[in-house]
């Protein structure tokens, strides 16, 4: 009897936001600062991979691939957040709220898959050289990336379907400055006390998140294997040297997403959710364009000359 009672909540307020002017002004602009870094560092990076035919290699399809993704993956929070940062009523509706959650786990989980993709083409191009060529094909690269994105956006349908079917009543405060699982089931009208339990057991996350990392521990436990068997320092290390970027991202990535979304217990503060989130949206694509272009030196060599050539192009204009 008391379900007919409840008002069905329409609209959310994210109330994790600053609420003075000043402060809401100096988190603008550092985070608006990060999200143009980051579109422009990934557009030259998969500009940069188009344009180089000695770059139309397997790895570096990867990354570009990996790039479009970062860039479809921020713009589904940071633009939303920049905008309610700077706007008084901090408010959201029910429907863009699925669709933030719905595009934000899709793409998110589309890039997790897509590192262990690029895992098993480290691996093979190690450990398979001789066969590398023939196994690792353009086809099988588009093949690889198509799976990942149908397994990135099929897979968070039924948690948003089903989340969007729950009951919300009484306080509207989303504890958050974009729209996540775990804050939106505890604004729920029913008993969500072993969510959070199911939430890292079930197949959305826990399965996805520890089988691509075993998949690509398991890819880098056979890279190790027969880099050790190189005789010669140097060979080691430029074995080791083509992982290295890849291995850093993997790291941000998974340390980030593990603290969010691998918990046992809903008790964790406010203010650590926030950091974490703040973290895996805008800290770890933020340091991605930076490690893919800085520790790759074929990258570094082909910025440089498209520098080389526009000083040229522009001291001839001149």
């Amino acid at each position: 009897m008391e379900i007919n009672n409840w008002t069905t909540t329409q609209e959310f307020i994210f109330s994790a936001f600053p609420k003075d002017w000043g402060d809401a002004v100096t988190c603008f602009v550092p985070l608006l600062f990060i999200y143009t870094f980051i579109l422009i560092g990934n557009l030259i990076i998969i500009i940069v991979v188009q344009l180089n035919t000695h770059l139309h290699t397997p790895m570096y399809f990867f990354i570009s691939t990996l790039s479009f993704l970062e860039m479809c993956f921020t713009t589904t929070c940071i633009p939303l957040m920049l905008s309610k940062l700077l706007n008084e009523k901090k408010n959201i509706s029910l429907q863009v709220c699925m669709i933030q959650l719905y595009f934000f786990h899709s793409t998110g989980i589309s890039e997790m898959c897509l590192l262990g993709a690029m895992a098993f083409d480290r691996y093979l191009a190690i450990c398979k050289p001789l066969h590398y060529p023939t196994i690792m094909t353009s086809r099988l690269c588009v093949q690889l990336t198509l799976i990942c994105c149908v397994c990135g956006f099929v897979t968070p349908l039924p948690e948003v379907v089903w989340i969007s079917t729950l009951p919300f009543c009484g306080s509207n405060q989303l504890e958050h400055v974009f729209c996540d699982f775990l804050p939106l089931l505890r604004l729920a009208c029913t008993d969500t006390r072993s969510i959070v339990m199911i939430q890292v057991v079930d197949v959305v996350h826990a399965v996805e998140i520890i089988g691509d990392i075993f998949l690509i521990l398991l890819s880098y436990a056979g890279i190790v294997v027969v880099v050790l068997r190189i005789r010669s320092a140097e060979g080691r290390r430029k074995a080791f040297s083509t992982c290295a970027s890849h291995l850093m991202v993997v790291s941000l990535f998974f340390s980030t997403v593990g603290l969010t979304y691998l918990r046992f217990s809903d008790t964790h503060s406010l203010s650590w959710d926030i950091t974490i989130a703040l973290a895996f949206t805008v800290l770890c694509p933020f340091f991605n364009p930076i490690i893919y272009s800085l520790r790759n030196k074929e990258f570094k060599e082909v910025i440089k000359k498209y520098m080389r050539q526009s000083r040229i192009f522009f001291h001839k204009t001149r």
